[in-house]
């Protein structure tokens, strides 16, 4: 049994984020001596009511902002952070996110840090966040820095800059890529697959799922024979409800998004894509 002190906070912020009981989190907790993660996988183990794990969570308030080079075969997608609501929706912090998102995609910086120690007008972005914390009264700061080059790349905005998605295309002079990029990008925001393809899945996620498919389809009672045929199974609808190539195209369930991309243009696809939620 653990020997973690398991808190009531931590016990809130495990029923928030899976949608279980009181009881069961702290249960879960307990035996997962704190680790979230863990906890998250016993609850799903159980058969527990537990939500989507990529389903929106608490987070800090903020923007979100994605932007293309000129050319679009660049992309960044940063957040800027800010204590309040109130401050987040402020057109002079909004436009100051847009700054410092135009100035990554004109230096290129190489990471976050990087970006932190680029210019704005002679001025270092770590020292314009500064300012703009004394200014406002609140904690500014950029947390996230994400690029993307490919032939083609596309950005989008969505939820009044909560998230934004970055899609990289294999073809930039197909008729029609730019609405067919936008589209995919609009998938990716609503449906958050983790990868392009089945075999872009990390090994670790597969033998999670297999896992927790395994545990319960013994709890069902099932015959250890059938067993492994059976979480194969569900593996095949986690590739297919998971990963952006074989998710049913939201605009026309009749095609995945790699028929939907093909049948803009032959041979189209997705060569890379990023997506950032505010406070995730």
């Amino acid at each position: 049994m653990s020997t973690v002190q398991i808190s009531a906070s931590d016990v809130n912020k495990l029923r928030q984020q899976t949608g279980a009981g009181m009881m069961d989190c702290k249960k879960a907790l307990i035996e997962a001596n704190g680790d979230f993660e863990a906890a998250v996988d016993y609850l799903r183990k159980k058969g527990a009511k537990v939500a989507a794990s990529r389903q929106d969570r608490d987070s800090n308030e903020g923007v979100v902002i994605a932007k293309t080079t000129t050319d679009g075969k660049k992309g960044v997608i940063i957040e800027l952070n800010c204590e309040t609501d109130f401050v987040a929706k402020n057109a002079d912090f909004i436009a100051f996110a847009e700054n410092v998102a135009e100035a990554a995609i004109n230096q290129a910086p190489a990471s976050l840090e990087a970006l932190k120690e680029s210019q704005i007008n002679g001025v270092k972005i770590s020292d314009l966040l500064l300012d703009q914390t004394g200014k406002i009264g609140e904690k500014i700061d950029v947390s996230k820095y994400e690029t993307v080059e490919a032939e083609k790349v596309i950005a989008y905005i969505h939820g009044n800059y909560r998230l934004g998605v970055l899609v990289g295309l294999n073809n930039a002079a197909a008729e029609g890529t730019d609405d067919a990029g936008k589209d995919v990008a609009m998938q990716i925001a609503a449906m958050n697959p983790v990868a392009i393809d089945k075999g872009d899945v990390d090994a670790r996620t597969i033998e999670r799922e297999l896992e927790i498919a395994k545990e319960q389809i013994r709890a069902e009672g099932k015959p250890e024979e059938m067993v492994e045929k059976i979480a194969q199974g569900k593996l095949n609808k986690f590739y297919k409800e998971s990963t952006l190539l074989n998710q049913e195209f939201v605009k026309d369930s009749s095609k995945t998004i790699a028929q939907f991309l093909d049948s803009v243009s032959k041979g189209l696809t997705v060569t890379v894509f990023k997506r950032v939620q505010l406070g995730v």
